[in-house]
């Protein structure tokens, strides 16, 4: 019974140990196992391992791609237009032994500080190297290509691999904003004037090419009815002429009538005259023309 007593602490003891000396590392992870705070063994292979209980301790270290956002940042390239620059990174570690060398215990935190520093350092190099222009423009990938180049080597330092870096954002400071879609409003308002303008002088030569032909038009009509009116006339002065000389008197007593009714049109029913007027012809006597050949 004694002996029962004894030997279970012992039994849980060593069942403590043992596996407090088995680690698993997933196929997501690299391990390294610290003695002392060194790095005594590294465990990149996924599975079972073992170390020295409450000597050894198991750090593990993500072995995936690793994104990180970069604060935003000002640059100012070569024509002085500064811009606000969103980038991010994705790197891998791929030496967690010099990892863990360069870091210490700060870990992943600590690095990705570092990483910062490198990248924007990199990042306004590049960038501060060409123009606004070559920013926004389709160079974009080729800059990007330049900013991992250039922090892959420093990365390297820390035992971790930049795999790509990408430009987000690419705006102006709020401060110029207001400046430069003022700018912007007032080359459209120009733009704007510029074709009212065109669309006024236009409209001037349509008006000015329709007032043309108006006229035109107009006094071919006027020549062609001036034409016309003088063939009517002439013909009707045949009539007359044709008429008078058949019967003279009855054309004179017509022209007479006529006289009289343009006289006497409308409200103008009073005339003062010499009763002896050869216009009353007509009026004064049956006979007319013998009348007038009688006086």
């Amino acid at each position: 019974m004694r002996k029962a007593t004894y030997l279970l602490p012992i039994v849980v003891i060593l069942a403590a140990l043992g596996l407090s000396s088995i680690y698993i590392v997933d196929e997501r992870e690299k391990g390294l196992v610290l003695q002392f705070g060194r790095v005594v063994a590294v465990k990149e292979d996924p599975g079972l391992a073992f170390k020295i209980p409450l000597i050894q301790e198991v750090v593990r270290y993500d072995d995936r791609i690793l994104s990180r956002d970069i604060d935003p940042l000002e640059v100012t390239p070569l024509d002085d237009r500064r811009l606000v620059v969103d980038a991010f990174a994705r790197y891998r570690i791929v030496d967690v032994n010099q990892f863990r060398q360069a870091v210490g215990a700060g870990g992943i935190v600590f690095a990705e500080d570092r990483l910062d520093s490198i990248l924007r350092a990199e990042t306004r190099e590049v960038l501060g190297s060409v123009s606004s222009n070559d920013i926004l423009s389709s160079d974009r990938a080729a800059l990007m290509l330049r900013i991992r180049n250039s922090a892959i080597a420093e990365a390297r330092a820390l035992g971790v691999e930049i795999i790509d870096v990408r430009l987000k954002r690419t705006d102006l400071p709020s401060e110029n904003l207001d400046a430069t879609f003022e700018r912007m409003r007032a080359e459209r308002e120009r733009e704007a004037t510029d074709e009212r303008a065109r669309g006024n002088e236009a409209a001037q030569r349509v008006r000015a090419q329709a007032d043309r032909t108006v006229v035109e038009l107009v006094s071919d009509s006027e020549r062609q009815a001036e034409i016309i009116r003088g063939e009517a006339d002439a013909r009707r002065n045949a009539i007359f002429a044709e008429a008078f000389g058949e019967d003279p008197e009855f054309f004179e007593f017509y022209r007479s009538l006529t006289a009289y009714e343009r006289a006497l049109r409308g409200d103008n029913s009073t005339m003062v005259m010499s009763p002896d007027s050869e216009f009353f012809n007509y009026l004064r006597s049956d006979q007319g023309s013998r009348s007038v050949e009688g006086d």
